[in-house]
């Protein structure tokens, strides 16, 4: 079985148990704050079961076979919470259960304008009795602490129907780390404070044994049971208890044949590092009751409203490739669930989508999926930079055991301190202090936002160029250098003037000296002057005999990898390769030159762009899910538009097709908004170079049209491609200059502008390294 193709849909039918760890992911709900994987109501059977609060974790001491000085101690991983998705059925004394009996129908459907998760089932019990079950499924944009369930049955017969409704803390789950440290912190991580069941509602309260947070689950329920005319029937028998892990909200009552019973289930969620359990819980029922108040059907309302409001900013519509369509909706979508809600939490790299990489955020957030949100949620990004804002303390304490100044960002983190247990591709990885400045300047450029750039942005730009200045020194050979560390390629590591680290940090400096003449700061005039001399003087290599820059010092020099006796079954060369040979021969993890030139595109020339690109596609092997949507935009910038549409595809269908094989643990963010920026930066061209949005659209063959939208400084519209011209138009706003391939042109809301796209130069497919080329199943 695999997806029905729909434009606004993702439909499953049929059950196949193998699949259900995937289709968990890929049918997960969210809002930034809450996330539900896509588990059958009934709970079981499953793949791997799912609760997440954002931020919620539990410490564990990391392994470190040989301690050194400034090693992180606490490792960080998220916690499954108390599980108020489970619904269970019992017709007459048979449950039901996916596994027994005989399901004659079975349809589940992600719904990307309603924002809800539809299930439909006709299921036969072992002994003959038919039930067709309906659910739907919500987390509210709109409400941050609720989520909501309807649950229906129908019988074909005269039946007696139980329906059990449950909160669960503590859920079983199959151990998916090979630490033991990590293993015996998830063993029931929750620790009972507080239970309370009556009427139709309950109430439990947790905590973590090691990290401390606490956290509060309420239901409450609504019932009815609509019948044949002119029958009396009693009305359902309900009760409801709680205990230390479990409270249960239980219904019997007797259907006719044609009659229907209708659960609706209420949940909301919080947690806090603060504040007390009678806080938490009167937090939830305050909530809950806010969720009874607004009804079902309310709650439907303000989810669709507030979905075809982010539609009309941020929809892409393809005609050529009707799966493709479903791929980049499905991708938005997801990135709009993780970071709709978080307000000041991190988003995963996983978003709320599953327990991968431990819960951890990454750089990926600043420089893939903020990009997506600035020009299409911009509040949600602010809020994703306002998370980086308030862990800026530890960032300083962590320089400063490095015996640095300013603030160094952590390579992983849940809550702001740095847990990753690996040097070279963790502290080393300075790089993810320059990528938050990044985002922050984007973020500023595209909104405009005075009141971020005074309270909260210049002290982020601030305390980032004050770490480049104190880990670089100036050469009298090569002017400012940054030695001794790993850019976005984890396949070379401990480097010398990674280009990527050292133009992020040029730009940094730049802004942050920007930043601290505008507003009020306590940096010196000597310092700032200081910053822009670094910047100014800034190292980037260049290979002249191969006329190309090196991804570092001497990268060029390296030996080359033996790609053609390198077979499929090797690949991901980090799991059979040791490090020591990865990291002394050309063989590149992900973009990491080629990213530098789409961030920093204003410190290259199309001539090196167009020979950097065909260098380093030969060399890329694309082991991490982030490399694709990058390889796209720079394939289509300098002419490659049939490398770059295959590219595009991989990173869209990365997880709907399970291309790296781990979706079972949850989605790749980074690789769904990749596929965003494959179209509008790839095949759009658009470009901020220095707050100036410009674009230089390219229609690939394989596609009659494409178009997108965005928002910049309040302003949104709208940029439809077909074959030979581009047209630009207001959708919601007064006027917007910007440049087309170059040329000056504004559009206001009474007269779109047209313009013809010049021909792609006529260039030579590059080669990728063997085996590796682009795929989409």
């Amino acid at each position: 079985m695999s997806y029905t193709v729909q434009p606004w849909q993702l439909t499953w039918q049929g059950l196949s148990v193998d699949d259900l760890h995937q289709t968990e992911s890929t049918f997960a709900l969210a809002n930034g704050h809450i996330g539900l994987r896509g588990t059958l109501d009934e709970g079981e059977p499953r793949g791997l079961p799912g609760t997440y609060l954002n931020g919620f974790y539990e410490e564990h001491q990391l392994p470190y076979g040989e301690g050194g000085y400034g090693y992180p101690e606490a490792g960080q991983t998220v916690v499954n919470v108390t599980d108020g998705k489970i619904i269970r059925l019992l017709v007459e004394d048979e449950p039901l259960d996916m596994r027994y009996g005989t399901a004659i129908e079975h349809e589940r459907t992600l719904d990307f304008r309603t924002g809800t998760l539809r299930r439909r089932t006709v299921w036969e019990s072992p002994t003959g009795r038919r039930v067709t079950v309906r659910s739907e499924r919500l987390v509210s944009f709109t409400q941050r602490a609720v989520a909501a369930i309807r649950y229906e049955v129908e019988p074909e017969d005269d039946l007696q129907l139980v329906v059990q409704s449950d909160l669960l803390a503590n859920e079983p789950v199959k151990s998916r780390s090979n630490d033991p440290r990590v293993a015996a912190a998830l063993d029931a991580p929750l620790v009972t404070d507080f239970t309370m069941a009556e009427k139709s509602r309950a109430v439990l309260c947790h905590h973590t044994k090691v990290s401390g947070l606490r956290m509060a689950a309420a239901m409450d329920h609504e019932v009815a049971v609509s019948r044949s005319e002119n029958e009396l029937h009693d009305e359902p028998r309900t009760e409801i208890r709680a205990e230390d892990d479990l409270a249960r909200f239980t219904a019997a009552v007797d259907v006719p044949a044609g009659g229907r019973l209708r659960l609706t289930k209420y949940l909301a969620y919080g947690w806090s590092g603060q504040r007390s359990t009678p806080a938490l819980r009167a937090q939830v029922e305050a909530a809950l009751a806010g969720a009874c108040q607004t009804g079902w059907d309310g709650l439907l309302a303000e989810q669709k409203a507030f979905l075809d409001d982010f539609w009309t900013v941020a929809d892409i519509e393809i005609e050529g490739d009707d799966e493709l369509q479903q791929a980049i909706r499905f991708a938005l979508f997801h990135i709009l669930q993780a970071g709709a809600r978080g307000e000041t939490r991190a988003i995963p790299g996983k978003g709320l989508t599953g327990p991968g990489y431990d819960g951890h955020a990454f750089w990926d957030t600043e420089m893939f999926v903020l990009p997506v949100l600035t020009y299409t949620v911009p509040d949600a990004a602010r809020d994703a930079l306002s998370w980086r804002y308030s862990t800026l303390d530890k960032a300083r304490e962590r320089a400063k055991v490095l015996g640095l100044e300013g603030a160094a960002f952590p390579w992983r983190s849940i809550n702001g301190a740095e847990c990753s247990a690996y040097w070279p591709a963790g502290t080393a990885a300075f790089h993810v202090s320059g990528d938050v400045a990044y985002a922050v300047q984007q973020y500023l450029n595209a909104t405009g936002d005075e009141d971020f750039d005074r309270d909260e942005a210049t002290s982020i730009l601030v305390e980032t160029a004050r770490l480049w200045t104190s880990l670089g020194h100036h050469d009298p050979h090569d002017g400012f250098r940054i030695d001794g560390v790993t850019g976005p390629d984890e396949y070379s590591a401990i480097v010398d003037n990674n280009v990527y680290t050292n133009l992020i940090a040029q730009q940094n400096l730049w802004a942050a000296a920007d930043a601290a003449e505008r507003n009020p700061c306590d940096a010196t005039e000597e310092e700032i002057a200081t910053w822009r001399r670094a910047a100014d003087a800034m190292s980037v290599p260049y290979d002249e005999m191969l006329r190309v820059h090196p991804q570092s010092d001497n990268f060029t020099k390296h030996a080359e990898w033996d790609f053609e006796n390198t077979p499929e079954e090797k690949y991901p060369l980090l799991l059979h390769f040791p490090y020591f040979d990865l990291y002394r021969k050309q063989v590149i993890k992900q973009a990491d030159l080629v990213l530098a030139m789409h961030v920093r595109g204003d410190a290259f020339t199309d001539e090196e762009k167009a020979r950097n690109f065909a260098y380093y596609e030969a060399r890329t092997v694309r082991d991490s899910s982030l490399s694709a949507g990058t390889q796209a935009v720079l394939a289509a910038e300098v002419g490659h538009l049939g490398l770059a549409f295959d590219y595009l595809v991989e990173a869209a269908f990365t997880d709907l097709h399970d291309l790296h094989g781990n979706v079972n643990n949850g989605l790749h963010m980074a690789s769904l908004a990749g596929a965003w920026t494959a179209l509008v930066a790839g095949f759009g061209g658009m470009r901020d170079h220095g707050g100036e949005l410009t674009f230089a659209p390219r229609l690939p063959d394989a596609l009659t049209r494409f178009s997108f939208r965005m928002v910049f400084q309040g302003t949104r519209i709208a940029v439809d491609v077909r074959e030979g011209e581009a047209t630009y138009r207001v959708v919601d706003g007064t006027e917007l200059t910007t440049r087309h391939h170059g040329e000056a042109i504004t559009i206001t809301a009474d007269a779109p502008v047209t313009r013809p796209i010049p021909k792609a130069p006529d260039l030579e497919r590059p080669k990728s390294p063997f085996g590796r080329e682009p795929r989409r199943h």
